[in-house]
């Protein structure tokens, strides 16, 4: 196994990171409403709202998964925010990064993972939006937009305080 490497801007990006003040706080509706719909959509076991800060994952919200963190050293996202772009790893089973990672090799049995990194205004990747099968696959081009289109509702909601609206009239009963 390969751990994931640090960014150069760690000190940058964790600060960032815990400017939101939001790690360790209680689920929200509003991320498990975006994790929902990924599983959904993606026919996926798993799919999470992962931040990473110095040592762990820790997972805003999660569909598929009873644990609410992972070491960093373990973690498939640990990687992807390391990227720009979607990662995607079609079988982890046969990709050396990963081939022996415990959450291979056991549970939750991971093959397919794909990442979206969730990247600041400024830069900083905090974390990823990321969907995970227990079974080798790809995505295809439409399947990439949706995951993307999904990460920038996460950025608009971890950018945005709770229950804060765009100031149009809500429609009320």
């Amino acid at each position: 196994m390969i751990a994931a490497p640090t960014p150069d801007n760690e000190a940058e990006r964790l600060a960032a990171l815990y400017a939101l003040l939001i790690l360790d706080t209680p689920r929200e509706e509003r991320f498990d409403r975006i994790v929902e719909f990924a599983v959904a959509e993606f026919d996926v076991p798993i799919a999470l709202i992962s931040l990473i800060d110095s040592e762990r994952q820790w997972f805003k919200s999660n569909v598929g998964l009873t644990a609410c963190e992972t070491g960093r050293d373990v973690s498939f996202c640990g990687h992807a925010i390391m990227r720009g772009e979607i990662m995607v790893i079609p079988d982890a089973a046969a990709d050396v990064r990963f081939a022996d990672n415990p959450l291979v090799t056991g549970d939750p049995n991971i093959r397919f993972y794909a990442g979206a990194p969730l990247i600041t205004p400024q830069g900083y990747a905090l974390g990823t939006l990321c969907i995970i099968d227990t079974k080798p696959r790809q995505l295809d081009d439409i399947e990439m937009a949706i995951l993307s289109t999904l990460r920038g509702l996460v950025m608009q909601e971890l950018q945005s305080p709770k229950g804060k609206t765009d100031g149009r009239a809500q429609a009320t009963g």
